[in-house]
């Protein structure tokens, strides 16, 4: 680029290549990823702007501690430790939905969680479903490659836009499912994820020991 006829100082770039390219590489990651799927479930049924800024900040911070402690840590916390909190975390949060008591009539209001306990589930169930996640690893190795502060910058706002779009899915699903059959529906979304975290666990867990004789031998 010719910079005379472009007078941008090249530290411009040196920020919004990173920024650009990780934006669009976690945004691609993320489509359709569990913690979109969180977002829509809770936004479907409670108010959006608690579940949106409960999402912001979990991902503000699990970006930080990615651009800032590196694959250290991921390596805090064993990978099954991590899948094991997350399956008993959505089975807890699925059982409830599936067998919630509520009114015959769907048209009955819902009663909603105040602002900041809805901030502070949507911020948990986010940060624990996606410690050592693929994309928070994906923003440790584009940190250790580029400006780790314009990384954290795209990885950020492409996080946020996921959430958003899945808030925006969730209040549509909303206009046009019963609430009775949402609230199913949300149940068996989060068991199936749950489902999947046990196998991550299992997987993860024995391909760190060789048994669970070891396991204990190792703990002891």
């Amino acid at each position: 680029m010719d910079y005379i006829s472009f007078p941008l100082p090249a530290s411009f770039f040196a920020w919004f290549t990173p920024i650009t390219t990780s934006y669009a590489l976690i945004i691609a990651a993320e489509i359709g990823d569990k913690s979109q799927l969180v977002c829509m479930t809770l936004a479907a049924r409670h108010r959006a702007m608690p579940v949106i800024f409960g999402a912001i900040a979990a991902f503000a911070l699990l970006n930080t501690l990615a651009v800032i402690f590196g694959v250290a840590i991921a390596n805090w916390v064993p990978g099954y430790l991590v899948a094991a909190i997350v399956c008993v975390l959505f089975a807890v949060f699925g059982i409830l939905a599936l067998f919630f008591n509520e009114a015959e009539d769907d048209d009955a209001v819902l009663p909603e969680k105040s602002s900041h306990s809805l901030f502070f589930t949507t911020f948990i169930l986010i940060t624990v479903a996606e410690f050592g996640d693929k994309t928070q690893l994906a923003v440790v190795a584009l940190s250790s490659t580029a400006l780790p502060e314009a990384i954290w910058i795209g990885s950020t706002l492409a996080l946020i836009t996921t959430s958003i779009l899945g808030v925006l899915a969730g209040r549509t699903l909303l206009q046009k499912i019963p609430l009775s059959l949402l609230h199913r529906l949300s149940g068996v979304l989060f068991i199936i994820l749950a489902g999947f975290a046990a196998v991550e666990a299992y997987h993860g867990f024995y391909s760190s020991f060789a048994s669970f004789t070891q396991f204990l031998t190792t703990v002891q």
